[in-house]
């Protein structure tokens, strides 16, 4: 039984419930979106955005820039994915719905709901600080500040006064506006090096190899001609137990003969082939590791290992996805503020707005219907 997906449903539930009884407390926008507004956090936004102004002025700067390149990249990293997936449905789509109890890659774990909900927290409360920072920062005074619910999703809101920011100029609009989307990738940047630095050399030392993991097949070379599939695991050569790449580059390197690569969705006979006087099969591998003694040290240090993890991948994926051109997320605000540097017709760059947005969308539409349909036929499974 799925748990996650499980306390998931349940989390829903109870938000929805809290939602009926403080339904007074809540002002909804667009019929998805509710707001619970706090003061929570105003004065120490104020504190911070006076703490060094003109560093934080060159990193607004910074942030902005990024936010365009940013938005660049992702516009056109989504329509690549789109295409692909389009004329290759069985592949896989560009997005996924990170959610607890939700496989979104062979080659990661399942996201917990505790973590979820953890980093979450911690995602929406540096998002929603730094654009309260910047606000502050540039004169403009913060209304409230809360808690938020797209459709169930939690979310967090900070909320400027929008007169005084419209008044401003575009650059200091443009440096509220990307300071979340760029607070989380900084964030998913220092997290990086955690990773790099501190968990990762602790685990080589915990961990031993289990397997391999077949993440590509070249087209025209060997493995390929004899049918080796994406997310295979080998398991062996000739029937004989292989755990790390180097025992299967070894034998490869030694052996011009036909050999049997044995994997668990089958076994298939390769012959190597000479490339720059090397044998090569045409597969790229990844290592699958497990740890060599499992008792409660271990058990909290993966704990921990899969929490940054995943605050890692999330906090960069919401960063970059919060800078495509779409409505209501910052880089749909920030898209229209760049076109009037550019057009000077207002309604004209309401209309490319317009046509951008809904274009994005629907790409993200079709990104993540697999998994909408998988998410539906499992909740038929449960009732069923």
């Amino acid at each position: 039984m799925n748990w996650d997906l499980i306390l998931l449903l349940v989390f829903f539930f109870l938000v929805y419930i809290f939602y009926l009884t403080h339904k007074k407390k809540f002002e909804v926008q667009g019929k998805i979106f509710f707001l619970y507004r706090t003061k929570f956090g105003l004065k120490f936004m104020d504190k911070l955005s006076k703490f060094s102004p003109k560093s934080l002025n060159v990193i607004g700067i910074i942030g902005i820039i990024t936010g365009f390149l940013g938005m660049i990249m992702m516009f056109l990293l989504l329509v690549q994915m789109t295409f692909k997936l389009i004329i290759q449905p069985t592949s896989a789509p560009g997005l996924v719905p990170v959610l607890p109890g939700i496989k979104v890659s062979p080659l990661l774990p399942v996201l917990s709901f505790w973590h979820w909900i953890i980093i979450i927290f911690i995602i929406a409360l540096v998002h929603e600080f730094s654009h309260g920072i910047y606000a502050r920062l540039n004169n403009i005074k913060i209304k409230s500040s809360g808690f938020a619910f797209l459709g169930p999703i939690p979310a967090a809101f900070v909320e400027p006064d929008e007169k005084q920011t419209a008044r401003k100029s575009r650059k200091a609009q443009l440096s509220i506006l990307s300071a979340g989307p760029f607070s989380n990738i900084i964030l998913a940047f220092l997290i990086f090096l955690i990773l790099l630095f501190v968990f990762s050399p602790m685990q080589q030392s915990l961990v031993e190899p289990t397997g391999l993991y077949v993440a590509g097949v070249m087209d025209g070379y060997p493995a390929n001609i004899s049918g080796v599939e994406i997310g295979s695991i080998i398991t062996g050569i000739n029937d004989n137990e292989i755990k790390s790449s180097n025992e299967l580059l070894d034998f490869i390197k030694n052996s011009e003969d036909e050999f049997v690569l044995n994997t668990d969705k089958g076994d298939y006979s390769v012959t190597p082939k000479k490339e720059n006087d090397i044998n090569v099969i045409g597969i790229q591998t990844i290592q699958l590791q497990d740890y060599k003694n499992k008792n409660i040290g271990t058990s909290v240090f993966s704990w921990f290992f899969e929490l940054f993890k995943w605050l890692w991948l999330i906090s960069l994926g919401v960063g970059l996805f919060n800078l495509l051109p779409l409505g209501p997320v910052d880089g749909g605000r920030m898209l229209p503020l760049g076109l009037s540097f550019i057009i000077k017709d207002a309604n004209k760059i309401k209309k490319i707005w317009k046509y951008i947005s809904f274009f994005v969308l629907g790409l993200i539409i079709i990104n993540l219907l697999p998994y909408l349909i998988n998410l539906l036929n499992w909740l038929f499974s449960l009732i069923i």
